[in-house]
């Protein structure tokens, strides 16, 4: 056996040990102790047993993720109206709420687990050449599982889709809904004129950082970068703090922005731990008039009045349309569903953010005066572990995926671009110093890739930069399994289909490269990993290793869309129309990431929050005839959300 399979051995030793979900364990039980504010007793929300769900509802809700926790919470603000929302997953658990643990999240009992179809173009690094998809499989969603990163996108993304006939989105009919679900806490920024202080949504800074953030603040600086107190201002082109979906240091997921506080009105159900398996849809009429689902093991039915809203998802969203007889008809055909609507666009038009990890680099500390870099182990230390549990500090409260984010231009751009092609992460945690737990594990390297590449330098002082291509060229697509609603959906991402995207990519990589030679990181003598390994995967200098490396560790970021594309009816791959409707089927909307035709620039979660905002309005006053005819209604009691 050698060396690197040794290694690898080992690695596989230390993974599979028991030991981390001991100490998952061991914190849920401190957390109930010593943080009531983390349990939050009161207003956790209360799972409706199935018995007491009724026969009928006039608005029920799929899937109570980003954009559903907020159309139920929204639509419930009318007391005549009931609203039923039905949750595959569970409540979310008090360690999601730790900003640091979100990776061990991932594969858990809140992930769905999706696994990308093997492709030899990319995430060679991964088993069986395929890409982790993490998605939330918990109430609050993927804001339940990713890292928090709030960043709305540009103004000129969503020009860009009202340009292509989807009157009503273009920034200047976007900016609101931002504004009314923000609830910005930086004092730095809450009083300008973009940012809202009243909504659900709680935005803040993370309460910790790095001993690296200085150095990488100068090196952004020496690079020409423009620094900023946001990255959600005027320009885009600029180098920052990261503000995340955080209230007093911990996450802020739509299940705590917006269902707890309004889980006691009594016209809101949420059923949790529920599988839907079909929206049921009247062939002859071509309407929407219920939802066939799964609890306790029993199947069911409930009917609706008004609308069957599907939010969830861009994964699941569109795989059950087409099991409901919505979809491309020889993909329906081809698993013997009947076709109610041919729409070829369901799931068609997938886009991600991809980016590529890797870059890591081994520093020194020229004062001696320890680590600068966080190491893995350090969060489980006792100091560490009180500080969260007692002064509501310290590292787990930080993320160090992301010290401080960028965007730049690069070559392929166009020059005055005001929509920078590249989004760059500065991490003061590395693929080395977290001794392999985002790799290894989060990413599903197998471990021979880790061994060969890093294992020699494991939790050694280093930090890391992580580039991302933000507007792809390359379209995939999704297909059925077969007919089984439990069977995931086959996920075909295409990265780097088109040359452009992995030539654009490469140049984010390079910058990455270039930034650590900035005065302020060279003083700590950084030295690229590939260059001090012996036998790595990517051999060679230059564009080939480049290349090599790109589509080795092809790294996701969390980001798809697109697969239920909003547009026109003269568009025959648009699924919805500009007010989310299904086109061809009444009484059912599609609320969630999948009605994006374009990528935002930028992390998706509050876009697809606001998308969120945007469709409850827009289903109030599709049936404000109705509410006008009854003078005497009142809204339901709202709370206010900035005290909460």
């Amino acid at each position: 056996m050698g060396p690197f399979e040794v290694q690898a051995t080992l690695l596989r030793i230390a993974y599979t040990r028991p030991t981390s979900v001991l100490l998952l364990l061991l914190m849920d039980g401190m957390i109930w102790l010593q943080r009531p504010d983390i349990v939050d007793f009161h207003n956790r929300i209360q799972d409706i047993p199935a018995e007491f769900i009724y026969d009928v509802y006039d608005f029920v809700v799929v899937g109570g993720g980003s954009a559903g926790a907020a159309v139920a919470a929204r639509l419930s603000e009318v007391c005549d109206w009931d609203v039923l929302l039905l949750e595959a997953g569970p409540e979310e658990t008090y360690i999601s709420e730790i900003p640091y643990a979100f990776p061990v999240l991932q594969k858990s009992k809140l992930d769905w687990k999706f696994k990308t179809m093997p492709n030899q173009s990319f995430c060679q690094a991964m088993g069986n050449e395929q890409c982790a998809w993490p998605r939330g499989k918990v109430l609050g969603g993927s804001s339940v599982l990713n890292a928090m990163m709030y960043i709305r996108g540009n103004p000129e993304d969503y020009d860009e889709w009202a340009s292509f006939g989807n009157v009503g989105w273009s920034w200047e009919d976007v900016l609101p809904y931002f504004v009314k679900m923000e609830n910005v806490r930086d004092p730095k920024i809450a009083d300008k004129p973009w940012h809202g202080t009243t909504g659900p949504l709680t935005v803040e800074l993370f309460k910790s950082n790095t001993k690296l953030y200085p150095f990488f603040v100068e090196a952004a600086k020496q690079m020409g970068g423009v620094w900023a107190d946001e990255m959600n201002g005027p320009s885009q082109h600029v180098f920052g703090p990261l503000h995340g979906t955080i209230r007093n240091g911990l996450r802020c997921s739509t299940a705590k922005a917006y269902l707890r506080p309004v889980g006691m009105r009594k016209n809101l159900h949420v059923s949790l731990n529920t599988m839907v398996e079909k929206i049921l849809i009247d062939p002859e009429e071509k309407r929407a008039y219920g939802v066939m689902f799964n609890k306790d093991n029993r199947r069911r039915y409930v009917l609706v009045t008004k609308e069957v809203i599907l939010s969830a998802g861009s994964l699941n969203s569109p795989q059950l349309l087409m099991l409901s007889g919505v979809g491309p008809r020889n993909e329906l055909e081809r698993h013997g569903i009947e076709v109610i609507h041919h729409s070829p666009g369901v799931g068609q038009n997938l886009q991600d953010h991809v980016g590529t990890g890797g870059l890591v680099f081994l520093i020194t500390n020229p004062n001696n005066t320890g680590a600068l870099s966080v190491n893995m182990l350090d969060s489980v230390t006792k100091s560490s572990i009180e500080n969260f549990l007692f002064n509501n500090s310290g590292i787990l409260m930080g993320m160090p995926m992301c010290e401080i984010m960028g965007f730049i231009n690069t070559k392929f751009n166009s020059a005055n671009s005001k929509r920078p092609d590249i989004q760059l992460f500065m991490a003061g945690q590395s693929d080395v110093s977290d001794g392999g737990t985002w790799a290894a594990y989060g990413s599903s390297f197998t471990y021979k890739y880790y061994a060969e590449n890093f294992g020699n330098w494991v939790f050694h002082d280093s930090f890391m930069c992580l580039p991302l291509l933000l507007r792809p060229e390359s379209r995939g697509h999704l297909t059925l399994i077969n007919k089984d609603p439990y069977s995931k959906i086959s996920i075909y991402p295409n990265y780097f289909s088109k040359r452009r995207d992995i030539d654009t990519l490469i140049e984010g990589l390079k910058f990455c490269l270039n930034i650590s030679t900035a005065p302020a990181l060279a003083q700590l003598r950084p030295k690229f990993i590939y260059d001090t390994e012996q036998g790595t995967t990517c051999g060679g200098t230059g564009e080939q290793f480049y290349e090599c490396l790109v589509r080795h560790y092809s790294q996701t970021i969390y980001h798809p869309v697109g697969t239920t594309k909003m547009g026109p009816k003269s568009d025959p791959m648009a699924v919805v129309d500009a007010r989310l409707r299904v086109h061809g089927i009444a009484g059912l909307r599609v609320v969630d990431a999948g009605i994006m035709p374009t990528l935002v620039s930028g992390n998706t979660n509050g876009p697809t929050v606001m998308i969120g905002e945007k469709a409850s309005d827009m289903i109030k006053s599709d049936f404000i005839r109705e509410l006008l005819d009854k003078p005497d209604l009142k809204p339901c009691y709202t709370y206010d959300y900035q005290y909460f």
